[in-house]
């Protein structure tokens, strides 16, 4: 969390937690695709390419392989030889939190309201899991019937709920969640929104919510700002130039622990 550093692939050691463990990454998957492209890499070109680099690269492929946009990626970044769950949960937004924190959260990393909005669009595709997450929203006096959501898709969130607990999942764009595009931001618009992080960029009078329907109407320019904001992302950089890094050539452990 220094920077785009791989930092989250890293495993928890006698002296270090791992920020897998952190709250907002509890969902998080896919670790043995990232080891497989990297193992095939070592075989290839060993200590040339960073774990950084191939999530980078993985994460540009997987929007393209789902319908969305390809962008060029800028390689030679680094590998963080530490990890810090302290920072994952306090950095990382929360599916509660409200614009004003996030807009906030995103400032700090010199993002701005239009990246906050379009990065925000990743999800058009994967699943929440648990209903902790969202239940802010559908068991809410709005979420009876309020503004802020549509009555019957709480309706439906709690029945789910109701049935499976702490099992429940449910798509953050339930148009299509398996397709890159904007179909989120349309859901946004009629007030289905999955998180209250989500809803909450659909607020009347301000840029975010203008962007909402921008994007809503007209995924060209969805898939325009988010190549933008993906780029800028990818080019945060550690705040002290002097921070460790290293080639990692395993992306679960640092160098000298492999």
């Amino acid at each position: 969390l220094q920077g785009c550093d791989a930092s989250i692939l890293l495993n928890a050691t006698d002296s270090m937690e791992s920020e897998k463990d952190a709250e907002p990454n509890a969902t998080l998957a896919g670790f043995d695709v990232i080891d497989a492209i990297k193992s095939e890499l070592e075989r290839s070109c060993p200590a040339t390419v960073s774990c950084a680099d191939v999530l980078a690269l993985a994460a540009r492929d997987a929007v393209a392989m789902l319908g969305g946009p390809s962008w060029g990626v800028l390689l030679g970044r680094k590998d963080s030889l530490t990890a810090s769950i302290d920072m994952a949960n306090k950095d990382l937004p929360n599916p509660k939190d409200s614009l004003a924190e996030l807009i906030r959260m995103f400032k700090e990393h010199d993002l701005d309201e239009r990246d906050l909005t379009a990065l925000s669009g990743a999800h058009t595709v994967g699943m929440a899991h648990d209903c902790k997450n969202y239940d802010d929203r559908i068991y809410s006096r709005v979420g009876q019937g309020g503004d802020s959501i549509d009555p019957s898709f709480a309706a439906l969130r709690r029945q789910e709920c109701e049935q499976k607990h702490d099992k429940a999942t449910a798509p953050f764009d339930e148009r299509t969640p398996a397709k890159f595009d904007n179909a989120y931001y349309v859901d946004l618009l009629a007030r289905r929104g999955l998180l209250t992080s989500d809803q909450e960029l659909y607020t009347q009078g301000c840029q975010t919510g203008d962007l909402v329907k921008t994007y809503a109407m007209n995924g060209d320019v969805f898939f325009a700002d988010f190549v933008r904001a993906m780029v800028k992302m990818g080019n945060i950089r550690p705040k002290h130039w002097w921070t460790p890094a290293e080639v990692r050539l395993k992306c679960s452990v640092a160098n000298t622990h492999y």
